[in-house]
């Protein structure tokens, strides 16, 4: 059996959209796909600490965790990526990326080309309740 990643993912609902970060071409993962701003849970590390750390990591804002609106696996060769969605309020900061990634975008739709794991996420937003997703 694989072992489990918790990874926290935070849906940043926008006047313009959904955020959305697209990985470097030579990251180890979904490599030039665009996905939710967030990362790994450290050792000893509360989800919501992990989710604020990533999500100013990976963008530049500051935020507040609200609640889980779900929840999806990735599986790669050697490990099963759990991705934990949760709303966020912005606190504040301005959006810049971080060397894992190599864009952003306030999404609305289009033809973008996302992570499996965000794919699945979408399919569900679709017919559930989950906050102003128009993802």
């Amino acid at each position: 059996m694989k072992p489990f990643i918790a990874v926290t993912r935070a849906l940043i609902v926008g006047e313009d959209g959904v955020l959305v970060v697209k990985r470097s071409d030579d990251s180890h993962t979904n490599p030039s796909l665009w996905e939710l701003p967030g990362g790994k849970v450290r050792a000893n590390e509360t989800l919501d600490e992990a989710l604020v750390r990533e999500v100013h990591e990976e963008t530049g804002l500051r935020i507040r965790p609200g609640h889980v609106v779900g929840a999806v696996e990735q599986a790669f060769p050697h490990k099963v990526s759990v991705n934990i969605i949760f709303t966020v309020d912005v606190l504040g900061g301005g959006v810049r990326i971080s060397r894992e990634h190599e864009d952003w975008c306030w999404y609305t739709s289009g033809p973008l080309r996302f992570s499996p794991w965000l794919e699945e996420f979408k399919k569900g937003c679709r017919s559930s309740s989950a906050p102003r997703a128009r993802i």
